[in-house]
């Protein structure tokens, strides 16, 4: 996901949070949170404080992205210890000479009907095959930018059919009502204000289905794991209790999210459906994240985004399926998450 820090964001966070010095000298240790205005667990757990609450010996800076490849730029000029990534952008993240020192440490959701490829009413368009030589909006190197390029390739369509344009969500808004784009793929809330007025061509759970599912992960530092372990699992314990609300509270989560993305109950309640939330026993579980010692699918899932992204020349090499699982932090795990 292709994007800059809302508001210069990420440099308030990093000069408002102590050092780690600091925190040595007796002062609270810091946590700066990278997350997204996107239906989550994640997003919950934000709005209740509950990690706040967790970890009440540390200042927890909470800072806004509208994508990935924003969270990237923020790990590689160290100004983030844990954050919201998407599964594309993290295979970029772990490839090539120089990786980004971080791992996946959790899984957020899989992607459904959250994300989608949806063409203006306007444009008569009913098929992505009929996206040849129109103009698609998606914000590049994110999962709706890999979803994109999956669903041409499905369709029989290079990405050089079409007139592929980089724009962050509310820029596709904004081009979407003026005329100047024929399609976009993107995610909620966007999505949504989209489809009043278009016309939805595939989804992500679409295309996880056909087997190229992707997925809004949680990334921690490699100097996190090494200086605050303990941070990192009672995180993780929050975050999973931040899935057990969404299932056992509907109503309230969907209050949270309201709350937090300024919309409607109803339109809440709408958004969370979309979703595709695991249980914290399936995060840990041999089809996804796994184990301490037993990697899960996730590191296969991963590798296939890469070599998947290598093809379509969006980065210069896969990463090896063995270079992601050791990408993958699963220490603690599976009773960490209980």
């Amino acid at each position: 996901m292709l994007a800059a820090v809302l508001g210069g964001a990420a440099t308030l966070a990093v000069a408002g949070c102590s050092s780690s010095g600091d925190a040595a000298a007796g002062q609270k240790k810091r946590l700066r949170i990278g997350y997204f205005a996107f239906p989550s667990g994640d997003l919950l757990v934000k709005n209740r404080g509950l990690l706040e609450k967790a970890l009440p010996d540390h200042t927890i800076s909470w800072v806004k992205f509208d994508s990935g490849a924003g969270v990237n730029q923020a790990f590689i000029g160290k100004s983030l210890e844990i954050a919201a990534l998407g599964s594309s952008p993290f295979a970029r993240g772990v490839s090539g000479s120089s990786p980004i020192p971080y791992k996946v440490a959790f899984i957020l959701d899989v992607a459904g009907e959250n994300e989608a490829l949806v063409a203006r009413k306007g444009t008569g368009i009913t098929t992505v095959a009929g996206l040849k030589g129109k103009k698609v909006a998606t914000p590049f190197a994110s999962t709706s930018h890999y979803s994109l390029l999956a669903a041409l390739e499905e369709a029989g369509l290079k990405a050089s059919d079409v007139e592929l344009l980089d724009l962050q969500p509310q820029p596709i808004l904004a081009a979407w009502e003026r005329g100047d784009i024929d399609a976009a793929y993107v995610w909620l809330p966007t999505l949504d204000e989209l489809r009043e007025t278009g016309t939805q061509l595939t989804s992500s759970k679409e295309i996880g289905e056909g087997g190229r599912p992707t997925l809004d992960l949680a990334v921690v530092s490699e100097e996190l794991i090494a200086r605050d372990p303990e941070a990192i699992e009672t995180w993780r314990k929050v975050e999973a209790e931040g899935l057990r609300l969404l299932k056992s509270d509907p109503e309230g989560s969907a209050k949270s999210i309201a709350a937090e993305l300024g919309i409607s109950l109803a339109d809440a309640k709408a958004q969370l459906a979309q979703g595709v939330f695991l249980t914290p026993e399936e995060v840990a579980s041999a089809d996804w994240l796994g184990t301490e010692g037993k990697p899960g699918k996730l590191a296969a899932y991963l590798a296939d985004t890469g070599k998947f992204l290598a093809g379509q020349k969006q980065i210069d090499a896969a990463p090896s399926t063995a270079a992601l699982r050791d990408a993958l932090y699963l220490k603690g795990l599976p009773d960490g998450l209980k």
